[in-house]
């Protein structure tokens, strides 16, 4: 099965099926199965975890695009940035400051580090449950992609 989460739109004269689910997720669809990160936060699928709290889970990514590459995800399924609400602004900024406290604890605060937020097709979203990467370990180069 795709690990992308499945989708199920209710009808709606607005919709538009001829985008992918992933690329626009409008107010009138809900979620039918758990996303991946939904999985590893339930503990479903095997991670190692380096950071956990009642608001988020942070874990090495499986295929890391620099020496440091960790995974920061929201327990709250929030499927990109731009579909985070004005309610989520807390949860937001708890996610900066846990990629910065896991930064230092990794050992690369000192050094610097890179985060990143992929939003959508275009901005490199691959699945869709927001998370911030954390890359480090090396120089990052500019500009990015």
């Amino acid at each position: 099965m795709d690990a992308r989460i499945l989708l199920q739109r209710v009808e709606a004269p607005w919709s538009t099926p001829d985008l992918h689910p992933w690329q626009s997720l409008p107010n009138f669809v809900r979620m039918a199965e758990k996303t991946l990160f939904e999985k590893i936060c339930d503990k479903e699928i095997p991670a190692t975890i380096v950071h956990e709290d009642d608001r988020c889970v942070a874990f090495r990514d499986i295929s890391p695009q620099a020496p440091l590459h960790i995974l920061i995800i929201p327990r709250k399924p929030i499927p990109r940035v731009g579909l985070a609400e004005a309610g989520d602004e807390g949860l937001l900024g708890h996610l900066l400051l846990t990629a910065t406290a896991v930064a230092r604890s990794e050992g690369i605060a000192d050094d610097g580090y890179r985060l990143v937020i992929n939003n959508g097709k275009h901005g490199g979203e691959a699945v869709p449950h927001l998370h911030v990467h954390l890359l480090g370990g090396r120089q990052m180069l500019w500009p990015p992609g």
